[in-house]
């Protein structure tokens, strides 16, 4: 009966400020703001596919740590530290160390880079990999995981 995620929330602190922060990023479609319940929604890569939610002091003021992840092709993944750098977003690997060395999740297998809200949510684009999943093997670099491919 399932057929995917279709909808996340998260709460902000500010939601204007928010709104900026997720406009910057790509495929990322506005689709409803309500200025009385200080919210914001968007449709998230093509519209009526998924949608993110942001809603300023919601269910309560204390804005707690999320994590959340955007799906990206794989030929992005290598582009994404300079695309978020051009945009003023640092970004790490799984391990909060540079990004210049991306992780690979060998049980799916996925490669992912991680950035932070403006709100310390922890954001993550991450690209599926063609490779049998792994999941005997622990967390990687996306070189070592390559090396281990013959690539």
């Amino acid at each position: 009966m399932i057929k995917g995620l279709f909808e996340t929330h998260i709460n902000v602190s500010n939601y204007e400020t928010s709104a900026r922060f997720y406009e910057k990023l790509l495929n990322i479609i506005p689709l409803q703001e309500d200025h009385i319940r200080k919210s914001k929604f968007y449709w998230v890569g093509k519209a009526g596919e998924s949608m993110l939610g942001i809603r300023e002091n919601y269910p309560s003021r204390d804005v707690q740590r999320q994590h959340f992840a955007f799906r990206v092709e794989l030929e992005d993944i290598v582009n994404a530290r300079n695309y978020l750098n051009e945009l003023g977003i640092e970004s790490t690997n799984f391990f909060g160390d540079s990004s210049e060395e991306l992780t690979v999740f060998p049980f799916m297998p996925a490669v992912s880079i991680y950035f932070d809200d403006p709100d310390g949510h922890s954001v993550e684009f991450i690209a599926m990999l063609d490779e049998k999943p792994r999941p005997e093997l622990n967390i990687m670099s996306w070189n070592d995981w390559n090396q281990l491919h013959g690539k």
